[in-house]
């Protein structure tokens, strides 16, 4: 099921280049937009994988969703970075997470403007093209830090610059994306060594989680003893090597 979900991706990505012109519609939040290729790409890829699995749920961004539960479930975004898809950055992907009890066995992300297809099954490793892939053995000190920022609550704003700036003064640098599914590719093939955020949605994340993991990464969920996938959490993802410095300079909170 697994190359038929990487098919699926493929062409939702191809649809997605197609919508540059689509028009944005504001949502709840700074900053907070909807194109209507979102949409449509999200309209494809629900038609898409339920009929490649008809009992499976579709938990996805550009939806009322119902909870969470154990049974099989795509957890979808259908852009992710979608300020950066309309600002034509070419940093935005398609990111399917499918979900069993509530766990991550397969994940797909795509980024169609360098042809990237980032796929995984729990068990049998991530590749990048048919390459597989390997996080980094970096040091702490040398590390290459991604971070979201949470813009739509300004408290977590402030927490993030602070954090960051622990970060930027202990480790290496820092580098912002705009896409949460995409730092986390870049985490799982070494581009780079951590990422954090300190809230995301399921969609964010199922599928890059599973990215790291089988990469040789370690993947958290803020304030949980296990990775989770029901609402929002902060996360972390990083090279095991960098996890102790990591989640020190995260845990020490700001004023």
């Amino acid at each position: 099921m697994l190359f038929q979900i990487v098919r699926i991706a493929r062409e939702a990505g191809s649809r997605m280049l197609q919508f540059h012109e689509a028009a944005a519609h504001q949502k709840e939040g700074h900053f907070n937009y909807v194109t209507d290729a979102d949409v449509a790409v999200q309209r494809f890829l629900k038609k898409e994988l339920l009929a490649l699995l008809p009992q499976a749920r579709f938990f996805a961004e550009e939806q009322e969703n119902e909870p969470l539960t154990d049974g099989p479930t795509f957890v979808v975004d259908p852009i992710d970075g979608t300020l950066n898809y309309m600002r034509r950055r070419q940093a935005s992907a398609v990111s399917i997470g499918f979900l069993k009890g509530k766990k991550p066995v397969m994940g797909v992300i795509y980024n169609p403007y360098a042809d990237e297809m980032f796929y995984g099954e729990a068990g049998k490793g991530a590749f990048l093209n048919g390459r597989p892939l390997r996080v980094s053995d970096t040091r702490f000190e040398n590390a290459m830090v991604s971070f979201g920022t949470s813009p739509y609550d300004a408290d977590l704003v402030r927490r993030t610059m602070a954090v960051a700036s622990r970060f930027l003064l202990r480790a290496g640098d820092l580098r912002r994306s705009g896409s949460a599914a995409l730092d986390l590719c870049d985490v799982a093939c070494g581009r780079s060594d951590i990422f954090f955020e300190l809230r995301l949605r399921p969609w964010d994340v199922a599928a890059g989680a599973l990215l790291v993991t089988e990469a040789g990464g370690v993947f958290r969920s803020l304030g949980h003893a296990a990775p989770y996938f029901d609402g929002p959490s902060g996360i972390l993802a990083c090279a095991p090597g960098c996890l102790k410095s990591a989640e020190e300079a995260l845990s020490e909170e700001t004023p």
